[in-house]
């Protein structure tokens, strides 16, 4: 009976500890800050998409109209084209007082604030170009906040907080979209729409106050950086070109622009890494795309859809961000990576069930759930991966190229999704699904066989 009793005082003792280790995890600073910078991060997307859409439609502009202005996104595919500029050079008096990765952001976050005001006192029935102008201004600026936030995420995050900034930094960017779509619908029915733009732009200030309490991270220049940048400094030095016109903004824009690119090509398995990147969410992409167009085939109402989506699949998708970031933590990255994507993938057998099942609302919860789950792990997972992979000497551009290379990938693998949907049954095309997720992992496996990859590049 005592050999009993110790096992279990010693089995409570061990689950307290992990409790006590996961909490750790969350409660530091650092790793709670990422929270409201996502938050500041997530905040505009809906301003220039659904939010707007509704604005839109609701004073009559025509469906053609507001379809262009999904084009308003084109910055968020594109912000690698200026992630070197950002990077690297700072701005005069703000970036002297504040560092270079501070300065930036609070210079994007005011941009933000006015981008934002300016498209709510516009008048998209009247002024429809203008409104587009503004629109786009937003997406460019918080595109640009992307950049400096996801740097500065990286740099001032250790390795095993990759996880946890992660699944902060969803949790963040979730609350900031929900505050801004369907908070923003709410103080639209009561005090109209270019009061709810500049309330909007105030709740920017969050990310402003984050920003000043927290310190700069330290850059330290990694040996193959600095040795690279030395030799282009020797070849610019040599007689020859000293002195000529241009020749030192040329060196700039080479150590700016085109020294990102050429460190991580000369890595190990470069392309295997871009081949895995563009093919781990693959699967989850392809079965997303096609998923709403699915529940309602099955009969699932615009309401039941919505309500269980922000419901369940909200908290799921926090949730499994948090089990994600602690996974990373106790058993690193790469092995993250498989766990996450095993069960990111059999999640699509979800809808195998739920096609068998029909309209049903007990089954379209768990689907949902599951599914949500599943993908915040992957997620987390995955983001701390992308963070692993950046140079610290070219963080911001890096991660920006990185993960616009992943947006792409997903956007045109997953195209094909509907075409498959129409050629075979519902439970046929999501077991289509689920094995296409099968290359990534296999790439995977791949990459940890053959090549061992290192977790943060100095």
């Amino acid at each position: 009976m005592r050999k009993y009793e110790n096992d279990t005082e010693v089995d409570s003792e061990t689950i307290l500890h992990r409790l006590e280790s996961m909490i750790s995890i969350y409660s530091d600073r650092r790793v709670l800050s990422i929270m409201f910078l996502g938050f500041s991060s997530g905040l505009p997307l809906a301003l220039t998409f659904g939010t707007l859409t509704v604005w839109l439609a609701e004073l009559g502009v025509s469906k053609t109209t507001i379809g262009l202005f999904a084009m308003a996104g084109t910055p968020y595919t594109l912000k690698f084209l200026w992630a070197p500029m950002i990077d690297r050079l700072p701005l005069p008096f703000i970036c002297r007082k504040l560092g270079q990765r501070r300065g930036w952001a609070i210079t994007t976050q005011i941009a933000l604030i006015f981008s934002i005001i300016g498209l709510g006192i516009t008048d998209p029935l009247n002024e429809t170009f203008l409104t587009a102008v503004f629109a786009l201004l937003v997406s460019f600026c918080s595109a640009s906040q992307d950049i400096v936030i996801d740097a500065y995420r990286v740099e001032i995050l250790k390795e095993r907080q990759y996880g946890a900034g992660a699944a902060m930094l969803v949790l963040g960017y979730r609350v900031g979209m929900l505050v801004s779509g369907a908070g923003a619908l709410y103080f639209a029915t009561f005090f109209g729409w270019s009061q709810t733009y500049l309330i909007m732009a105030l709740f920017m200030c969050i990310g402003i106050f984050t920003v000043l309490i927290n310190p700069e991270p330290e850059r330290q220049q990694s040996v193959e950086a600095a040795e690279r940048e030395r030799k282009i400094a020797e070849y610019f030095n040599k007689k020859q070109y000293s002195g000529l016109i241009g020749s030192e903004i040329i060196k700039s824009l080479y150590d700016a622009i085109i020294s990102p690119f050429a460190e991580f090509m000369s890595r190990r398995g470069w392309i295997v890494i871009l081949l895995f990147i563009l093919l781990f969410k693959f699967g989850d992409a392809l079965a997303g795309v096609m998923s709403n167009p699915f529940f309602v085939e099955l009969g699932f109402t615009k309401i039941e859809i919505g309500n269980i989506s922000k419901a369940f699949g909200l908290v799921s998708t926090i949730v499994g961000g948090f089990v994600g970031g602690v996974i990373v933590s106790r058993m690193g990255i790469m092995k993250s990576l498989f766990v996450c994507g095993i069960l990111q993938m059999v999640s699509n057998l979800m809808f195998v069930v739920q096609a068998a099942a029909g309209h049903d609302l007990q089954v379209l919860t768990i689907t949902i759930a599951i599914e949500n789950f599943s993908g915040g792990m992957g997620t987390a997972a995955f983001v701390a991966y992308l963070s692993s992979l950046c140079n610290v000497a070219y963080t911001a551009t890096q991660y920006a190229l990185l993960s616009s290379f992943m947006a792409f990938g997903r956007t045109l693998l997953s195209s094909s999704g509907g075409w498959l949907a129409d050629n075979m049954e519902w439970a046929t095309f999501f077991i289509v699904t689920t094995v296409a997720a099968v290359p990534g992992l296999l790439m995977l496996l791949f990459m940890t066989r053959y090549f061992v990859q290192s977790e943060k590049r100095y």
